[in-house]
């Protein structure tokens, strides 16, 4: 089940991959999933080729801007033009990414609405140009991650499948949703396991993957490996932890006070990455309930959170809450 995976050109030690996350995948990020999961990659977030271009043309972005400790880097792309997309890829592949996937899943109406995410699962012919992009353009491994039929009337699985295999994409990473459904419809392990046994290339199944009975569950489609999303927010020893139960042997899981401590380090890190406390603290609104969970008091220092205004009061915050219960 968890052991190497060979995508493309490169061999990782583990099968087991940190996903893009909207809001959530900066440099931080990645280094405590490093520092605490050891997963194979962890990929930026989502970073428009038109971005990518434009902040690149004079510095390295802060979307693939890496910080000492991160370990192999995959960029994910969202963009419509071919020479655009080839551009954007091998600004990527200099900046020390180890592979590099176009965004065709994105449910988001105004990423839609400008052609790109889930869009192109209804334009085939031309995301057959778009991975040919990419592939002329780096000598990294290069995926497309997208979502699944479902109930919908699209049926572009058979279509997609082929494009991809004429267009010799190094893997390929499936969403078990359509577009067009939200997280409480369950993760359709059928069409995932429809991909594994269509293509020649790895697949990487993703949906769900919090816990032991999830990752085999995900496991059973076949797929080579697997990326865990939404799960890994909150506590970055996910990956390690998986790996540890899937050997026989028992997860060490934090305790409150260190889970306190990560989070505010997580913030101490944004910080000091955005170079200003006021973003930091405003990103740390959208993820601490994560780093809180289980927690009684979790309203209570969501709130306490939102109206913090520097690092000092934050790290009040955090050992009242975390190690006292109270605020």
């Amino acid at each position: 089940m968890i052991g190497p995976i060979t995508l493309g050109n490169r061999i990782f030690p583990v099968n087991i991959i940190q996903g893009p996350l909207a809001g959530i995948s900066s440099a931080p990020f990645r280094l405590l999933s490093w520092r605490y999961g050891q997963p194979a990659l962890v990929y930026t977030e989502m970073v428009s080729c038109k971005t990518l271009i434009h902040q690149s043309r004079n510095s390295v972005s802060n979307f693939v801007r890496q910080l000492p400790g991160e370990g192999p880097l995959g960029v994910q792309l969202s963009g419509t033009s071919s020479s655009e997309i080839g551009e954007a890829v091998k600004i990527a592949t200099d900046a020390g990414a180890a592979t590099i996937d176009l965004n065709c899943g994105c449910p988001v109406k105004k990423i839609r609405k400008r052609g790109a995410g889930s869009a192109h699962l209804s334009e085939p012919s031309r995301l057959y140009q778009l991975i040919v992009a990419m592939k002329q353009n780096t000598n990294l491994p290069v995926s497309i991650k997208i979502r699944v039929d479902g109930d919908s009337s699209d049926a572009f699985n058979q279509e997609i499948a082929k494009v991809i295999s004429d267009a010799g994409l190094d893997f390929l990473i499936v969403h078990g949703r359509h577009w067009s459904e939200r997280y409480d419809q369950n993760c359709r392990h059928d069409e995932i396991r429809s991909f594994v046994n269509e293509l020649n290339i790895p697949v990487i199944g993703n949906g769900d993957i919090a816990c032991m009975d999830s990752l085999q569950q995900m496991f059973a489609t076949g797929c080579a490996g697997v990326m865990i999303g939404r799960a890994s927010v909150g506590q970055p020893w996910l990956v390690k932890n998986l790996v540890t139960e899937a050997a026989g042997r028992q997860p060490v899981h934090p305790t409150a006070k260190e889970r306190g401590n990560i989070f505010y380090e997580h913030v101490m890190l944004l910080a000091d990455f955005l170079g200003s406390e006021i973003p930091a603290l405003l990103q740390a609104r959208k993820f601490c309930k994560y780093y809180a969970r289980n927690m009684a008091d979790i309203d209570k220092f969501c709130d306490a959170v939102n109206h913090c205004t520097n690092l000092d009061r934050l790290n009040i915050i955090c050992r009242n809450f975390f190690v006292t219960g109270q605020e």
